[in-house]
């Protein structure tokens, strides 16, 4: 649907989801599909009640590097993005420079601030990463069964920062709490609970850890999550 008047709505069809712009390709392993979640009993699915100096960011250095560090060897990566865009404005491939203007999230806005005005105390950074041949998505290289539990401490305030390696979207959605999207100049700009994330992005967003227990972390892209896209996060 088109917000100008004059200007056609996008056609849905138009929109392949691929994109491999800024993608460094790794060496196509070839595999079984593999289709492991492991198991998730326990897990609580219930409602949420270009970095320039943003706070927070300068503690998670040592941490992104160790993250990349053996990630082209991994068997669950195909490619990794060297240079990942920040832009919200991009409405993605196919959907750019084609006459049409496209809702982003550079469009949105929420009212009445952040739920919570103090800066992160810290960072995470998890890469987006996935092997089309095999069939295997995950975080950092590792389906589900392969990851530890991502630990929040209870009352803390963190930005999480995602990088999507791959070459579809994936819309990302923490469980039990609210994700408050920064701009690419960490600027409060939207609240949401599933943050999408653009082929060969970057994107940060803010959260408040104060939902204690076991929490889902997954991409909404459901044959993603069950072939391995997906976390827990424990808050404690």
């Amino acid at each position: 649907m088109s917000s100008q008047p004059g200007k056609p709505g996008a056609s849905p069809h138009a929109v392949p989801g691929h994109d491999m712009s800024g993608m460094r390709q790794g060496d196509g392993n070839h595999g079984m599909p593999g289709h492991d979640m492991g198991s998730m009993q326990g897990m609580r699915h219930g409602q949420a009640p270009a970095q320039q100096a943003m706070p927070g960011h300068e503690m998670a250095a040592g941490d992104a590097m160790k993250d990349m560090k053996g990630l082209d060897t991994e068997p669950g990566v195909d490619a990794r993005v060297m240079s990942p865009s920040t832009s919200l404005a991009d409405p993605g491939p196919r959907l750019r420079d084609n006459g049409r203007r496209v809702l982003t999230y550079a469009d949105l806005h929420t009212i009445g601030g952040p739920l919570d005005p103090r800066p992160p105390s810290r960072e995470i950074v998890l890469r987006l990463t996935g092997n089309m041949q095999r069939f295997v998505w995950g975080f950092n290289g590792k389906k589900f069964s392969e990851q530890e539990k991502v630990y929040f401490k209870y009352g803390e305030r963190l930005r999480v920062t995602l990088i999507n390696d791959t070459m579809m979207n994936h819309p990302i959605h923490l469980h039990g709490m609210f994700s408050e999207v920064e701009s690419e100049e960490g600027v409060f700009q939207v609240r949401k609970h599933t943050v999408n994330v653009q082929p060969s992005k970057q994107i940060s967003f803010l959260v408040t850890a104060d939902a204690p227990g076991q929490w889902a972390f997954h991409c909404h892209l459901l044959y993603h999550m069950e072939a391995g896209m997906f976390r827990t996060v424990v808050v404690a």
